[in-house]
């Protein structure tokens, strides 16, 4: 009999079931919503909740006890960067499940977890990307040296030919 036995199991050992709870709830952190089973939402929500509202004590002890949970930096200073703030005054109930529709294959429940609050995006620059008056100077240098390429191949082959 499972009397007080807290937690879910969802079929699987220990360890797995560790490291499911954490990458669920990185993602959860770091794209503010994710699809997920109803069963793996409700065992992942109330750890999401600790830790937010470890967050909102914003030092660097709160920190270290987060990181050492999720071992991801990015979701760590996300959460107490920008997620804790949001809810300063909200004493609980940072999450929200809204049910979607049953799975194709098994027919279990899915349902996104998401947090009530959102914090505001910004916006990242992708890798590659430049300013226009800096990529005009790269597109032109590029045909210039392709133009000084080409020509030499030409002289080359020129020569090549004048010897036979």
């Amino acid at each position: 009999m499972r009397h007080k036995v807290y937690g879910r199991k969802l079929s699987q050992k220990t360890n797995q079931r560790k490291a499911l709870f954490k990458n669920l709830i990185n993602a959860l952190v770091l794209n503010g919503q994710i699809k997920t089973t109803e069963a793996k939402a409700k065992a992942i929500r109330g750890l999401v909740e600790k830790l937010i509202t470890k967050g909102k004590q914003q030092t660097f002890h709160a920190r270290r006890l987060i990181g050492a949970f999720l071992q991801n930096k990015k979701a760590v200073n996300k959460i107490v960067d920008e997620i804790s703030p949001l809810f300063k005054k909200r004493p609980g109930g940072f999450t929200r499940i809204v049910r979607l529709e049953n799975r194709r294959g098994d027919n279990a429940p899915l349902v996104r977890l998401e947090l009530v609050e959102k914090p505001p995006k910004k916006e990242e620059k992708p890798v590659g990307a430049v300013n226009k008056a800096e990529s005009k100077n790269r597109e032109t240098k590029k045909v210039k040296k392709s133009v000084g390429k080409n020509s030499r191949k030409k002289k080359d082959e020129n020569k090549s030919n004048q010897k036979e």
